[in-house]
């Protein structure tokens, strides 16, 4: 079966077309792969770098898009043109990563109008994705018709959260309002946990995981059983940790007295808290960790300080999922500064040395594919998995396709 799954991202939008046939552990190299990275994520308008690769090429080029719709349909157009496809052969399912589905959907879903007005709706609760995946799905229809759509939800995962870790201490008729923590990367954090137990050879349901999926959107989540037990991002993706341009949780206070006292207007404090925080909005230089650690080499004295203040919160939220789960066998990094920044690792590890964990310098610095970094004495393991949310999207594909047939 061929699948494409289309992840669009906050800053970036990445597809893959994969061959599936069967459910399959280990994820496959794909057909094809895209990705569109603007130049000014704030505006996803105007110029973006386009990268593609198919088996038997690849190509980088600038582009000037208007939209992301327009963007991703550039990337969509060049599975034809490096003929990815051999001849009669179509794509014959695509699937996305949406990331808020409200309380309502907790399964992969089939695309229709009212799945694509629902994912409008919740846009007002992850205003930095939802509208882009539903961008993505024009994209799909201009370009590949009627073929079947399926959206896979990154708060799915969350469902299992427990109430008391769910709810917010509000008045309780919040709850029947549907004011509640729902969660999010959790295509992430499940392909990771349920990666983790194979490489540790350990049944998933005997094992208690804390998740850090750290990229441009970060987030952490304690598994026990396989199953999402507390998370840091709540009703929206803007609650936790630290972010490439999201401030994380900050004091509702200081937010009224900001609003109240003439700051910023309403859709200006939106805007400062969600494209110019974080990150950018401490260092003054960039929402990438990697521009952000070249410029605390060169001496820089904010982005040193925005470099302390990530790890100081990602330690932070670390502590309270192991107070959730009594306990850590096992420390997982993924996402973009996850899996590449080995000194963010390092300086957590460092940190967190208390939990039992030790891990080897030339391991962390040298590791080149999913590992472990940790001595071999250290009680609990730390482990680098490349997140595949495309392969996990995919499956889900198949799966969906299997049980309708």
């Amino acid at each position: 079966m061929n699948i494409l799954v289309l992840n669009e991202g906050s800053s970036s939008h990445k597809g893959a077309l994969y061959v599936v046939t069967d459910v399959q552990e280990t994820p496959p190299a794909p057909l094809w792969e895209g990705r569109v990275v603007w130049q000014h994520p704030d505006r996803m308008q105007g110029q973006a770098s386009l990268e593609v690769k198919s088996a038997t090429q690849s190509h980088h080029r600038q582009i000037e898009a208007s939209s992301p719709a327009h963007a991703i349909g550039l990337m969509l157009a060049t599975i034809e043109e490096l003929s990815v496809l051999p001849q009669n052969e179509v794509v014959e399912i695509v699937g996305h990563r949406v990331v808020h589905g409200g309380g309502k959907y907790q399964e992969p879903t089939p695309i229709s109008e009212e799945v694509k007005r629902d994912i409008e709706a919740f846009a007002e609760l992850a205003p930095l994705h939802n509208r882009i995946a539903l961008e993505g799905i024009r994209a799909v229809e201009k370009r590949f018709g009627t073929v079947p759509q399926l959206a896979v939800f990154d708060t799915a995962f969350h469902s299992t959260l427990p109430e008391e870790g769910a709810l917010y201490a509000g008045p309780y008729e919040w709850r029947e309002q549907g004011f509640r923590r729902y969660g999010f990367h959790g295509i992430s954090h499940q392909y990771v946990a349920a990666r983790a137990a194979r490489l540790l050879q350990r049944d998933l349901h005997s094992l208690r995981l804390v998740s850090c999926h750290l990229g441009n959107g970060c987030s952490v989540a304690a598994i026990q059983n396989g199953k999402s037990v507390a998370t840091t991002m709540g009703f929206t993706p803007l609650e936790g940790l630290m972010m490439g341009t999201r401030s994380g949780s900050v004091d509702p206070g200081l937010l009224l007295h900001l609003l109240k006292k003439g700051h910023y207007t309403l859709t200006q404090l939106e805007e400062v808290l969600e494209r110019h925080s974080g990150l950018l909005g401490i260092s003054g230089i960039s929402h990438s960790m990697q521009q952000i650690e070249e410029a605390m080499h060169a001496g820089n004295s904010r982005a040193q300080l925005a470099f302390r203040m990530f790890v100081h919160r990602l330690c932070w939220h670390i502590g309270a999922m192991a107070a959730c789960l009594g306990g850590v066998d096992a420390l997982i990094f993924t996402g973009g500064i996850g899996e590449n920044s080995a000194l963010v690792r390092e300086a957590a590890c460092r940190q967190l040395a208390f939990l039992g964990i030790a891990i080897e310098d030339d391991k962390n610095k040298a590791l080149s594919e999913d590992g472990d970094i940790t001595t071999p004495a250290s009680p609990t393991r730390v482990l680098v998995i490349r997140t595949q949310e495309e392969w996990a999207i995919a499956q889900a594909c198949w799966q969906f396709q299997q049980q309708a047939r």
